[in-house]
């Protein structure tokens, strides 16, 4: 197939095109991406579950009244698990003289005679 050879000056506006497209790719990414979604009060009651989704996406959502903010909606942090920590209880536990002495069947099954 046969392509004709495109001229200079096309081919300067077409790189210069793609850079401004990919600075603005990264400046969207920069600037708009990490920020939090900011709403006034009025917008944040009338689009409370389009906002609560979007936590739940992982987007920090952020409340104002005036310009100023005045609460942040964000997702809840990773619960962590606690590690177990080995011998907390002891001396915490007695037993009773004879707890391990070993006993009959009859005395096992509760049968009396």
């Amino acid at each position: 197939m046969f392509t004709p050879p495109l001229n200079p000056i096309l081919r300067i506006s077409i790189a210069l095109l793609y850079s401004l497209w990919l600075v603005s790719i990264v400046m969207a990414i920069i600037y708009s991406y990490n920020k939090a979604m900011v709403v006034s009060t009025a917008e944040a009651k009338n689009r409370l579950p389009e906002l609560i989704r979007a936590v739940e996406d992982g987007e920090q959502v952020v409340i104002t009244r005036h310009g100023r903010p005045v609460a942040q909606l964000s997702p809840p942090p990773v619960p962590t698990r606690r590690k177990p920590v080995l011998g907390c209880m002891r001396g915490r536990i007695q037993f009773l003289p004879g707890w391990d002495d070993p006993i009959t069947e009859d005395e096992l099954l509760g049968e009396d005679n």
